[in-house]
């Protein structure tokens, strides 16, 4: 029986071996080889491998398969088979299929709409220490649209994330400084966020940092910078560079226009080395 008819739970009458035997007896180097093989495109093998793992009770590898079938990653896309892999990977205490399971609640992707659960499946992900669910945790706790509002739990996860280097949680830190959320307000401490998010790409980030030298709050006023960063945010798709971009491009001469368009299209600086943590 090959890899896909077991992913389908489908009964074969082939029970000859796979062509790509693997050797599993050091599970850490297979998952390590099967992620290589996603890398290159070679779904075969690693969903090959992914498949054997997760019989074994590899709670990341049945993760693995449930984001293939979420995305259409080398097999067809199917919601309710990305629901049952993934909840067997949240069942076993995975974090990451934990938040991915969460994704799908949240979405109501191939489940039911269930914003409480979701939050449920977030929270124990981010208790574990992932990333990406601290910074939707936090999201979540901050907006006051699934869960009641909680300014300090929704810094301290952000602070969590920010940690791991998730730009968006950087860029949210820094709205709260700016709004004197469960912290003082400090338009410095504000501008060093929205730099540290911006600097590692995160739209609104960029956005934040433009404003804030335009207006000279928490950094030097400086309208070529300014500029260059509401033209990346632009291009990013922030939709908070709008109201900035005509009065800024108004104060510029041509010339500062113009190399603020030249920098924009530059790579992204390398962030500046600093601690996320405040």
């Amino acid at each position: 029986m090959g890899w896909l008819d077991r992913l389908l739970g489908r009964k074969s009458a082939d029970t000859k071996p796979d062509d790509k035997p693997v050797d599993l007896t050091d599970q850490d180097a297979a998952m390590a080889r099967a992620l290589e093989a996603a890398r290159t495109g070679d779904y075969d093998t690693a969903l090959d491998v992914w498949e054997k793992l997760a019989r074994m009770g590899n709670a990341r590898a049945a993760n693995n398969i449930g984001a293939c079938f979420s995305e259409g990653y080398g097999i067809e896309k199917d919601m309710e088979l990305a629901r049952r892999w993934l909840a067997a990977s949240a069942q076993a205490g995975d974090p990451v299929g934990q938040r991915n399971l969460a994704t799908l609640y949240f979405k109501g992707e191939g489940v039911p709409q269930d914003y409480a659960h979701a939050a449920e499946l977030y929270r124990s992900a981010a208790v574990q220490g992932d990333g990406p669910a601290q910074d939707m945790l936090s999201w979540m706790l901050l907006e006051g649209e699934v869960m009641p509002t909680d300014p300090r739990e929704a810094r301290r996860w952000a602070l969590a994330a920010a940690e791991q280097g998730i730009a968006t949680a950087m860029t949210r830190l820094g709205m709260m400084a700016h709004n004197a959320l469960a912290t003082t307000r400090d338009p410095m401490e504000a501008a060093r966020w929205w730099r540290m998010g911006a600097e590692r790409g995160d739209a609104d980030g960029q956005a934040m940092l433009g404003a804030a030298y335009h207006l000279g709050a928490g950094v030097p006023r400086d309208p070529v910078a300014a500029y260059e960063w509401l033209l990346r945010a632009e291009a990013a798709g922030s939709g908070l560079a709008a109201p900035f971009l005509e009065p800024v491009r108004g104060a510029l001469t041509a010339e500062g226009a113009a190399e603020a368009v030249r920098r924009a299209k530059q790579p992204l600086p390398a962030p500046q080395v600093e601690t996320a943590g405040a």
